[in-house]
């Protein structure tokens, strides 16, 4: 026999006794929808899904849906679950609903997955073994907790990287698989490692007390399908459902919605059985663009097999875009196979064309669309908080922030940290800084264990204290190591290394070599590609492709030094000044600094959104321009020879063109900056789908100019061919040591030293060789300077004569 469980507010009400008929007529409940939405909100009994095309108005047809539930099929407040996906979206479905039927809306549970097994757990929490009050671990307690258990496990950080670990362990909790499905389905060694690693992890959890996000639904899901008798005390409790955006539902979140909503199972007499609630999901097959979170497009595609009595109900019309618009998503989202066939409709009429553009470069195309912008604005029309301007990855945003800062346009990024702000990038600038001023111990504490090389805080603990006693900088006390009292011969051998590598990159600083060159070095002599390169974390892929943005900015730098604030533009064309690495952090720091926008400008003009088409999901303006229509970009380059990934980025374009309500650019680069070299990139598929009379194109490709370049008419035109999907992701350490090398200035003679040789080196004035290291080019000497002390130079670079 079920114990049901006293819920607030339901107590007092019998299925023989509803409450009196409030709030909005029926009519009123109904003004103002279509027939097909009217459909989906009066409809009663069988499970129902809601095609719910962009801009057709799904929200309101969930909260009249609800309204309706309440005021006219007399349904308790308290009987209604609404899911949404953000806090946000669920916060304003509950005030609208509020303001139709009053605040006995209140009782509802309108909530994320999270939320609502969070709710259940507080209950039900003794099924799992926790007590009610567990903790709830957000991301940090996580990696935190991960490092740990990696320590506890004696794993080698290199190979096993907690990010990774987690990511593994949180797919295994979205397919409902604890430890033992995990150990038991190992196939091989590693495999076997992250199931014993999974097991540590949750072992550490529970002595805590905590749960992660994971972990809220599987154990949710866990408790309902052990224990019938909980299971059906919420089916008796839930007797209308409702889940928004259901195409983005990922396996436990489907199987938490069966549980509540499918027919009774055979684990429960007939005595116990409760009719199942009736059913209603929204969501659109066609906006399923997070496959990389875990979300499968077959919960929405395979509804009417999972419900075999379902209802299916069609939004066609569409309140945000013009027929020209839609005309454009619904040319592009056709080729998708396999697709409930829809075509979104307006009665708005065509608008505008959608204008293309084909541009030079990234540089060109963002000077593009900031003087459109000043155009709309200067026509009085539109406000720059009118405008959003999308791309296919975070590393994009960079060209466009340098742009529109300097032509003062005011911006804001969303849904991503800013360029100059990302991890990677500030490390490699940190490296860059410490070259030039090495009494920067910021930056130099800040990589000197990055990536790790074994120089832990009790290390820097003792370098510190014979800077101390001492009173020289961090970085003399570095290279004097072998004099700080406590220093474990380990670490001793890290920081020697360390010490060797920035004197041989310092060597490079001194010599004036190019930034470009330099900062390329610096990736691949201190690890941290290699690091990057050898993660599982999938973050990492989009951290190479900042880190190789930063390589393009260096080498834009180094060709083109009048865009640097530190030299003297006359100096720089005659050849008197060139343009060194401390001009490029100089750069890099105005550029950074003047990041700091406020969010509105002072006449509420607002700002232009820059962000991911990944971001903009449920956003809308008057305004879009989707950029970086490349082939290899988006669609990006890893989807090129995988269908399925081809379907899931042609599904973001969708998204992307259905944002715009007035009007819509599209524009595309004929040359971009890709890993650091110019990459000739053939235009977007996408844009070959797009009927030809939609688009006037401002410019194509037959008018592009930069064919006249100074590198091309120098035979290096052989560059731009385009690169294979392979090449566009191998940025990788061996490609940037081979390209600085080509880049590199000419080396100079090596001159033939032993130890006890005097030179003459330009800068520090006479020395005494102590120590040779290495061959060739590679030749390191030790040089005593006297009062300058003795320096580490890389002979290739070193303007040292013998004497």
């Amino acid at each position: 026999m079920s114990t049901s469980i006293p819920l607030p507010g339901l107590e007092s009400v019998a299925p023989s006794d509803p409450p009196p008929r409030r709030g909005p007529s029926r009519d009123e409940l109904l003004e103002g929808l279509n027939e097909p939405q009217r459909a989906a909100v009066m409809h009663d009994g069988a499970p129902l899904l809601v095609v719910a095309g962009a801009g057709s108005g799904k929200t309101r047809v969930l909260t009249r849906r609800i309204a309706w539930l309440i005021s006219e099929r007399r349904a308790h407040p308290g009987s209604i679950l609404a899911i949404t996906f953000t806090n946000k979206a669920a916060a304003e479905m509950k005030e609208r609903v509020e303001d139709l039927v009053g605040k006995r809306a209140r009782i509802m549970w309108v909530s994320t997955f999270h939320s609502a097994c969070v709710r259940i757990l507080r209950k039900e929490s003794d099924k799992l073994g926790y007590k009610s009050n567990f903790s709830i671990y957000d991301a940090a307690d996580q990696k935190r907790l991960m490092t740990l258990v990696c320590n506890d496990l004696d794993l080698d950080p290199k190979r096993f990287q907690p990010g990774a670990m987690l990511h593994w362990v949180s797919n295994q909790k979205n397919e409902l698989r604890d430890p033992e499905d995990a150990a038991k389905d190992a196939r091989n060694n590693l495999e076997e490692t992250y199931a014993a690693v999974y097991a540590t992890y949750q072992r550490r959890l529970r002595e805590a007390n905590a749960l992660d996000f994971d972990d809220l639904i599987m154990g949710t899901v866990h408790v309902l399908q052990t224990f019938p008798e909980v299971r059906e005390t919420y089916r008796r409790r839930f007797r209308h459902v409702l889940v928004d955006e259901y195409q983005d539902t990922n396996h436990a979140q489907y199987a938490l919605i069966h549980q509540l909503c499918a027919d009774n199972p055979e684990d429960i007499d007939d005595s116990e059985r409760v009719e199942p609630a009736e059913l209603m999901v929204v969501g659109d097959a066609d906006q399923s663009i997070y496959a990389f979170r875990g979300a499968n497009i077959r919960n929405i595609l395979d509804f009417e097999q999972d419900f075999p009595n379902a209802t299916s109900i069609l939004l066609e019309q569409n309140y945000r875009s013009t027929q020209t618009i839609l005309n454009a998503a619904n040319a592009v989202i056709g080729h998708n196979k396999g697709r409930k066939e829809k075509r979104l409709w307006s009665d708005a009429g065509d608008g505008e064309r959608i204008v293309g553009y084909v541009a030079d470069d990234e540089r060109d195309e963002a000077r593009f669309v900031s003087e459109e912008i000043d155009k709309l604005t200067d026509e009085g029309q539109l406000r720059p908080g009118d405008m959003a301007v999308f791309y296919r990855t975070n590393a994009q945003s960079r060209v466009f922030e340098e742009v529109f800062i300097r032509t003062g346009q005011p911006y804001k990024v969303v849904g991503g940290v800013r360029f100059y702000e990302r991890r990677e990038v500030r490390d490699a600038l940190a490296y860059l800084r410490m070259l030039v001023n090495p009494a920067d111990q910021v930056s130099l504490r800040r990589i000197l264990n990055t990536p790790k090389r074994g120089i832990g805080d009790r290390a820097v603990a003792c370098v510190q204290a014979l800077a101390d006693r001492d009173r020289t900088t961090f970085w003399e006390a570095l290279r004097r190591a072998d004099e700080a009292p406590g220093l474990a011969t380990r670490s001793m051998s890290a920081i020697q290394g360390f010490v060797a590598m920035v004197e041989e990159l310092q060597s490079m600083v001194d010599a004036g070599e190019r930034a470009d060159v330099v900062l390329e070095s610096v990736l691949a002599r201190s690890g941290y590609l290699t690091s990057l390169e050898e993660s599982d974390d999938p973050q990492d892929e989009t951290r190479l492709e900042n880190l190789a943005e930063l390589v393009a900015v260096a080498r834009e730098f180094a060709e083109d030094p009048l865009a640097g604030p530190s030299a003297d533009p006359t100096d720089v064309e005659a050849g008197i000044v060139a343009p060194g690495l401390g001009d490029f952090l100089e750069r890099v720091a105005l550029v950074a600094d003047t990041d700091q926008l406020p969010d509105d400008d002072p006449d509420d003009q607002g700002v232009v959104t820059l962000m991911t088409l990944h971001t903009a999901k449920g956003l809308e303006f008057p305004v879009v321009f989707l950029t970086g229509l490349e082939d290899g970009v988006f669609p990006h380059s890893r989807a090129l020879g995988d269908q399925t990934e081809l379907e899931e980025e042609r599904r973001l374009a969708y998204v992307g063109v259905t944002r715009a309500r007035e009007r819509l650019y599209i524009s595309r680069a004929v040359v971009r900056s890709a890993w650091g070299a110019p990459s000739h990139n053939p235009g977007s598929r996408f844009l070959d789908e797009l009927p030809v009379d939609l688009v006037d194109w401002r410019r194509t490709e037959a008018a592009q100019t930069q064919w006249s370049r100074p590198d091309l008419a120098s035979g290096s035109a052989a560059r731009l061919g385009a690169p294979t999907a392979a090449g566009r992701r191998n940025f990788s350490a061996a490609a940037v040591r081979a390209d600085a090398a080509a880049r590199a200035k000419p080396a100079r003679e090596i001159p033939s030293l032993e130890p006890g040789d005097r030179v003459l080196h330009d800068s520090f004035g006479m020395g005494t060789v102590v120590a040779l290291e290495g061959v060739g080019e590679k030749t390191v000497a030790s040089i005593d300077f006297g009062s300058e002390g003795v320096k580490r130079l890389l002979l290739r670079y070193a303007p040292v004569e013998k004497l």
